[in-house]
């Protein structure tokens, strides 16, 4: 097979001189060694590749790698190769490659002609198995993995030599033979090296290099039943390439021995060298492959490119541009050592980049009729509305119809506002943005609900475009007659735990991570394409859906709220990063009741500021309507709890009769709320198999500790399906939580003999797989035991600081 160099010599080199003129990019420990490696001679070129599996849609985490290995070679004028790690062939597909592809171009990098495969070398590869067999530095071995495991060893205790290890070289090279032909089943044997069994990284304990595998490749077909395993066929894959700097992430750190092994027991010159960097890690972010395609299979989210997905697909279809992830990747550099990014740099980057790109245009989310009562009946006025604030320094508008009735957020109005309260409100008046300054005379309410239906309004006809009086707050609206009904996609974060992924992903996503409206428009945006970006005024960067836009019929994702509300969101929050309020106030969200006004928060911001040392005045909630408040007032729920649960009949009826059950009120609200809501998907409460008394029930098992939460809501998703006594089911599967010290220690103690590897990087400073080791834990259990207990356990045994 061909080397790099008989392919097509790369171009020269520049000199470290010239790379660190360029400021393309700023210096780093790798950037030094390459620096230091062309210096001295050591190397004459750059050759770098990214070597993902095709087993799943790259993520943000991997744009990090494509950033620094194709930067690397642009900057030192080398060549970055596109490998394809195809070694698996149970996983792999050729949809993943071509979304590879994309999502590597689209970050604005090119492989030109230096697109390759693992599964180019596979006769390679295979060749040089027979040459380790035969200078006795590997063998055929015919352990069970079971008892593989066994002969492994421990952190602390030596392995156990396969009783194959002595095979003769002509037996071993038989066995290769007929293995390569298909005489044997999956598993009956495989090629491992003969290192260490006892050597201190379990890595280098006669690892697996070649197994068998009766599967179909998307790419050979049928050609092989022999595969390669990741570490054998990573390294000789590079070296075949010709890679110089093999780089890879931390977690590969302990392969590095194994991966200088190989190269150096078949002699091999000119060996690249490998070197790791700390992975891109985001909090509220998951970034497993194999998780993300658990979310995918079991319809959690809507395919790979679900604008809620952590996947390059994912964010391009919401509207993040590739220059925002690259300047992520760059704020946040290469280092040696792991850490969390906040999830709210990402999204700082992705205004900062958009803001120059987004025209600013109106749109209501969720509409409030708004009658201006002196306004002439048939009147329209035609308002200049630019789409470029001064600070971006662009030119062009378009015209704004007006008219006598209007469409206002419903959230812009108060009828008993604070004192800082710069919106609409009775007796208040607002300027309409790009047009006039209007005041509240009456307000029209259902007489049933007491929901408030429209506003009166008179306007100053003197006060157009900033005419006539001042006043504090300006809101957006549009044009009744005129208005455009447009889908809109609020997406929040996929998952409302810091760090997801070492329990259930169930339990840790988020419930209103998309709320999907029917908006009211200003006219001019019924010719938006798809792909367009837009500014919707006072609410958020917006992308036309470039997958379910029609023609006349765009769809708009919401990339990023103007601001980072998050942080902001009391701990009940039911849907956070709510489209951006005013300076003054933060906005809290639910589906179905939207965003509502945090109504005292910042006049209690203000009053603590000068109570000499007093605590700050409690929130006063965003005002319900009279059932709702009963309902707060009666149970001690939230007012975004008591809403839901008042505008929800069927929804209220089954609280109530839960409640009559068990009497915690709180707990039962968040139950239905947040869960029951989840298993309705959109149906009628009325339509549940099961009664309030059941929902009582099951919250009363979770609450005594007899039932994980987890597993509670396992029950639940049982009881939507199939109805019948949470009692029964718990008792049927023996879902009963394990509190026992010893069972959860034991099942504690087998993770641990199981995962010497895991063990070993969390010795060596890896605090970021203790998460896993409990998930492991949890899962060893069937998730029955107290979450709680695995915790302290492990981390004793571990000697980590208590949590």
């Amino acid at each position: 097979m061909a080397t790099t160099s008989e392919r097509g010599a790369s171009t020269p080199a520049r000199s470290p001189a010239d790379a660190s003129a360029s400021g393309s990019a700023a210096s780093n420990f790798i950037r030094e060694i390459v620096d230091d490696d062309l210096r001295t001679g050591r190397r004459d070129r750059v050759v770098t590749r990214f070597p993902p599996e095709p087993n799943g849609y790259l993520h943000i985490g991997h744009a990090k790698a494509i950033c620094l290995n194709f930067g690397l070679a642009r900057d030192y004028q080398g060549v970055c190769h596109l490998r394809l790690d195809d070694t698996n062939p149970t996983t792999e597909d050729v949809e993943y490659v071509e979304a590879i592809q994309r999502d590597v171009r689209w970050l604005g990098f090119d492989w030109a002609d230096k697109q390759f495969y693992a599964s180019d070398y596979y006769e390679r590869l295979h060749g040089f198995a027979e040459a380790l067999i035969r200078r006795g530095k590997a063998y055929v071995c015919s352990l069970s993995e079971e008892d593989t495991r066994k002969y492994r060893g421990s952190v602390s205790e030596a392995g156990t030599p396969s009783p194959y290890r002595d095979r003769s070289v002509e037996e071993n090279l038989d066995l290769l033979g007929r293995m390569r032909k298909g005489e044997f089943k999956d598993g009956a044997h495989v090629v491992r090296a003969k290192i260490d069994m006892a050597n201190p990284n379990m890595k280098m304990r006669d690892p697996p290099i070649v197994r068998i595998r009766h599967a179909h490749h998307y790419r050979t077909g049928d050609a092989w039943c022999l595969y390669p395993l990741y570490d054998f066929a990573h390294a000789l894959s590079d070296w075949i390439e010709g890679i110089t700097h093999s780089i890879c992430t931390l977690e590969f750190e302990n392969n590095r021995e194994l991966y200088d092994w190989f190269l150096e027991a078949l002699d091999l010159p000119n060996r690249p060298r490998q070197y790791e960097f700390a992975r891109l890690n985001l909090t509220y972010t998951m970034m497993s492959k194999r998780k993300l395609l658990q979310l995918v299979e079991e319809k959690h989210v809507n395919g790979w490119d679900d604008p809620r997905m952590p996947t390059l697909a994912g964010m391009r279809r919401r509207g993040y541009t590739p220059e925002s992830i690259r300047n992520l990747c760059e704020r946040v550099g290469v280092a040696k050592t792991n850490s969390i990014v906040d999830v709210a740099l990402l999204e700082h980057v992705v205004r900062e980049d958009l803001n120059p790109k987004s025209p600013r245009v109106m749109c209501v989310l969720r509409p409030l009729k708004v009658v201006i009562e002196s306004w002439p009946e048939d009147h329209v006025e035609e308002l200049d509305a630019p789409y470029w604030p001064p600070d971006v320094g662009k030119e062009g508008s378009r015209k704004v119809p007006l008219s006598r009735e209007i469409f206002i957020e419903r959230d812009d109005f108060l009828e008993s506002p604070p004192k800082d309260w710069h919106r609409l409100a009775p007796g208040r008046e607002v300027r309409l943005r790009h047009g006039y300054v209007v005041t509240c005379t009456g307000v029209e309410k259902d007489e049933a609900t007491g929901e408030i239906k429209a506003l009166r309004c008179t306007h100053d006809s003197e006060s157009r475009g900033g005419g006539g009086k001042k006043v504090k707050g300006t809101i957006h609206w549009v044009s009744a007659r005129h208005a455009v009904e447009v889908e809109a996609r609020l997406y929040d974060r996929l998952f409302d735990v810091e760090q997801p992924g070492s329990g259930d992903l169930r339990a840790e996503m988020n419930p209103t991570s998309l709320t999907t409206l029917r908006a009211l428009a200003e006219p001019s945006l019924k010719a938006a394409k798809a792909g367009d970006h837009v500014q919707f005024e006072r609410l958020g960067f917006f992308f036309v859906d470039p997958v379910d836009s029609r023609d006349g019929a765009p769809i708009f994702n919401r990339t990023v709220a103007l601001k980072d509300t998050w942080s902001r969101q009391s701990s009940g929050r039911a849907g956070a990063n709510e489209g951006a309020a005013p300076p003054t106030l933060p906005l809290v969200a639910t589906p179905e009741s939207g965003k509502q006004a945090e109504d005292g928060k910042a006049a209690a911001q203000k009053g603590a500021q000068k109570a000499e040392g007093k605590a700050a005045a409690p929130r006063v909630s965003a005002e319900l309507s009279p059932e709702a408040q009963v309902l707060k007032d009666a149970h001690g729920i939230t007012g975004e709890e008591a809403r839901i649960l008042a505008g929800d009949a069927d929804l209220k009826a089954l609280f109530e009769a839960a409640v009559a059950a068990h009497p915690s009120a709180k707990a039962i609200a968040r139950w239905v709320v947040n869960e029951v809501r989840r298993e309705l998907k959109g149906a009628s409460a009325k339509a549940l198999p099961f009664s309030g008394a059941a929902l009582g029930e099951l919250v009363s098992l979770v609450e005594a500790g007899t039932l994980s939460a987890p597993l509670g809501k396992e029950v639940l998703a049982e009881l939507a399906r199939e109805g019948g006594s949470p009692k029964a089911i718990v008792e049927k599967r023996g879902l009963t939580q394990i509190s026992d010290t010893g069972a959860v220690e034991a099942a504690i103690d087998a993770v641990l003999a199981e995962n010497a590897d895991t063990v070993a990087r969390f010795r060596a400073g890896n605090q970021n797989v203790l998460g896993a080791l409990v998930g492991m834990a949890m899962k060893k259990t069937g998730g029955k035991a107290n979450p709680k207990l695995v915790n302290e356990l492990l981390r004793k045994k571990l000697g980590a600081t208590p949590a």
